[in-house]
C-alpha cells in the first residue's frame, strides 16, 4: 500500500508526530476531564475534616452545639427534609467509604453538588439525625481558564520539544548509515564510526563497513584483471594490423580486416570504460554548459550536426571525464541512429524542495520499443530490434552507472513525432527530490 502524500515519510517525522499526538491528546483529555468534573469536591481530605466537624459537633454539650453549628455552618435536619443523593462516580463511593471508615460502619451519606451544593450526613454512632454540610462548588470557575489553558499549553510544548531531542539523536544513527550508503553508491570510500554507536548499531555499521571493503576490494580485483585482459589482447591485435598493412593482397580484404581489428579494440575500450567508471576521479567544481559546448565541437565539424539549447546553469560538483564520456555516448548513439538533427539541452529546474539540473540529448529517429525501454540500461542490452546497429550494449550501461556515481537519474523516453530523448537528471545540492524525473 503506498503511502499518502500527506503522511510523514520519514522514520524521524513518523516518530516525532507519533510522540506528539500522544502528548497533545492526553493534555486534551485532561483539560476535557477537569472541565467536565468541576464538581469534584470530596476527596478524602476533605472527608476527614468533615469527619472531625462533626465529631467536635456530637461531642460537644447541647447548649454548645448551636455555636458548633453557626460556626461550621451545620444545619440539623429533622424528618423528611433530606433528598436523594446523586451519584458522582468514583467520588461518591470513596466519600461513603471515608466516612464509614471514620464515624462507623453504620454511617449513611448523601452528596448533592446541584442547587444547592451540600453533603447530608447520618451516624448513629455519634448522635440522631442527619446534619448538612455545606460544600463549596465549582473551584475551576473561581480561576482564569486562560491562565489554566497557558499551563497547559506550556506543558505541551515542552514535552513536545524534548520528545524532538529523544527522536532526533535515536534518529542520528539512522541517518549517518543512509549518507554513508548514499556515499558509498557514488564511489567514495566510506567507513562507519563505531566508537560513538550505540550498542544497537554497532553491529550494524561493522557490517557496513566490512561490506564496503569487501564491494571496494571486488572492484580493484575487476579493474586489475581486465586492465590485464586489455593489455595482453592488444599486443597481438597491434601485430595483426601492422602485418595487414604490409601485406600486398586484397586492398578490400585488408581494409574491411583493419576495420574488424579497429571494432575489436574499440569493444576493449568500452570493457575498460565500463569497469573505471570514475569512481576515482577528482570531484570539482564544473560549468555544465562549457563542459557541454567543448565536448559537442568535434562532433560539428566540419558542419553542424548537434543543435545547444543551454540556459544558464551554476557551476556544481562533477566528476569532468565521466561526465564528458556520458555526453560522448549518448551523442554518439543519436547521431548514429538519427543521423542529424540532434539536439542538446541543458537547463535548471526549480523544485519545492530542492533545484535540480536536466541534461537532454534528443533526436529524431526510429524511437525503441516501448516494451525494450525498461531493460536497456542493463549491460550487454541493445535496442536492436526498433534501432539496429552493432556493439557491446555498453553505451547505456556505462551512462547509467556514471548517473548513478552522481546521485542523479537517467531514463529514455520516445518523442512524439519519432525519436527519443535520453533524459538525465542530476542533483544541484546533496540529492534529488523524491518526484524529479
Amino acid at each position: 500500500m503506498k503511502t499518502p502524500l500527506w503522511f510523514p515519510q520519514s522514520f524521524f517525522s513518523r516518530t516525532l508526530w507519533l510522540v506528539l499526538i500522544v502528548v497533545l491528546f492526553s493534555k486534551a483529555l485532561t483539560l476535557v476531564y477537569l472541565l467536565m468534573n468541576e464538581d469534584v469536591l470530596v476527596d478524602r481530605q476533605y472527608s476527614h475534616g468533615v469527619a472531625l466537624t462533626l465529631r467536635a459537633y456530637w461531642a460537644a454539650d447541647e447548649s454548645n452545639r448551636d455555636q458548633i453549628a453557626e460556626a461550621a455552618g451545620l444545619i440539623r435536619v429533622v424528618g423528611g427534609g433530606v433528598p436523594e443523593g446523586e451519584q458522582h462516580w468514583p467520588y461518591s463511593e470513596i466519600y461513603q467509604r471515608q466516612m464509614q471508615a471514620e464515624l462507623g460502619s453504620d454511617t449513611e451519606v448523601r452528596l448533592r453538588v446541584h442547587a444547592p451544593p451540600a453533603l447530608w450526613v447520618q451516624a448513629p454512632s455519634l448522635g440522631p439525625g442527619w446534619l448538612k454540610v455545606p460544600l463549596y462548588p465549582h473551584p475551576l470557575r473561581g480561576q482564569k481558564i486562560w491562565s489554566v489553558l497557558g499551563w497547559f499549553l506550556a506543558i505541551g510544548l515542552l514535552s513536545t520539544a524534548s520528545a524532538w531531542i529523544f527522536v532526533r539523536q535515536l534518529n542520528q544513527p539512522l541517518k549517518r548509515l543512509v549518507f554513508a550508503a548514499r556515499q558509498l553508491g557514488q564511489g567514495r570510500s566510506v567507513r562507519l564510526p563505531i566508537s560513538d554507536t550505540p550498542s544497537e548499531m554497532a553491529e550494524v555499521y561493522r557490517s557496513f563497513n566490512q561490506m564496503a571493503e569487501d564491494v571496494e576490494q571486488a572492484a580493484r580485483e575487476r579493474e586489475l584483471m581486465l586492465a590485464g585482459v586489455s593489455h595482453d589482447l592488444r599486443t597481438p591485435l597491434t601485430r595483426l594490423r601492422l602485418s595487414l598493412e604490409l601485406m600486398s593482397g586484397d586492398s578490400d580484404l585488408s581494409e574491411d580486416m583493419v576495420r574488424d581489428i579497429e571494432d575489436m579494440d574499440a569493444i576493449l575500450d568500452q570493457f575498460l570504460a565500463f569497469i573505471r567508471d570514475g569512481r576515482d576521479e577528482t570531484i570539482e567544481e564544473v560549468d555544465l554548459c562549457d563542459l557541454i559546448r567543448h565536448t559537442v565541437a568535434p562532433f560539428n565539424q566540419p558542419e553542424e550536426r548537434v543543435r545547444l539549447c543551454l540556459e544558464t546553469i551554476p557551476p556544481f560538483p562533477l566528476r569532468r571525464i565521466s561526465i564528458k564520456r556520458l555526453l560522448n555516448n549518448l551523442i554518439g548513439n543519436a547521431l548514429y541512429h538519427a543521423g542529424s538533427g540532434v539536439e542538446v539541452a541543458a537547463y535548471v529546474a526549480e523544485h519545492s524542495s530542492a533545484p535540480y539540473v536536466v541534461l537532454s540529448v534528443l533526436d529524431r529517429g526510429t524511437g525503441i520499443d516501448p516494451a525494450e525501454l525498461e531493460g536497456i540500461f542493463n549491460p550487454f542490452t541493445r535496442g536492436d530490434l526498433a534501432r539496429s546497429g552493432k556493439g557491446t550494449g555498453l553505451g547505456l550501461a556505462i551512462v547509467k552507472r556514471i548517473v548513478l556515481m552522481h546521485g542523479g537519474n537517467v531514463e529514455l523516453r520516445n518523442r512524439s513525432g519519432g525519436g527519443l530523448e535520453a533524459r538525465v537528471v542530476l542533483p544541484l545540492n546533496l540529492m534529488l527530490p523524491r518526484d524529479a524525473v
